[in-house]
């Protein structure tokens, strides 16, 4: 004779009812001394990281307004190569969007101009052009934060001539 046993059910602990079960639910959340730690910490960090990041928005213009110059530069350079002289001061950079109303005359100027439109620095300010230059051929640049010539930091002159 075989003998067969009845399938054991799980009891009311056993299956997560009851008591018990409801212990380790209760522990399952953040506490609010742990919500308080957290946002310490985050106010900490934010503290240190903070005074960093502010810094970037001038690094940003700087290195916009020499990629701009870089651009009038070689816009400047193909003007030359075409009309065998750069623009003068009095024609300015304007030389590179239209065709020059003044003496010297442009014989050779691109149809379509070297440049769509010549931008202004990083701060609102046209940039500045000098032919012959102080620092070379030809210099562009802009005076920086402050718009006036000299200065450190962000304030700081940059133009063509600029290593960095």
């Amino acid at each position: 004779m075989t003998c067969t046993a009845a399938p054991v059910l799980p009891t009311d602990r056993e299956a997560g009812h009851g008591p018990a079960a409801t212990v380790g639910r209760r522990d399952a959340g953040f506490s609010l001394l742990e919500l308080m730690v957290v946002v310490v910490i985050l106010s900490i960090l934010a503290l240190v990281i903070v005074p960093r990041v502010i810094d970037r928005p001038d690094q940003a213009r700087v290195a916009r307004a020499q990629s701009d110059i870089a651009a009038i530069s070689s816009a400047v350079n193909l003007y030359r190569l075409d009309n065998f002289r750069y623009p003068t001061t009095e024609q300015g950079l304007e030389a590179l969007v239209s065709r020059p109303t003044t003496e010297p005359a442009a014989p050779n100027w691109a149809t379509n101009g070297y440049m769509d439109r010549v931008p202004v620095d990083p701060w609102g300010q046209p940039y500045q052009y000098l032919s012959p230059g102080v620092h070379g051929d030809f210099d562009v640049f802009s005076y920086g934060a402050d718009g006036v010539q000299g200065g450190s930091g962000a304030n700081a002159d940059i133009g063509s001539w600029s290593d960095s």
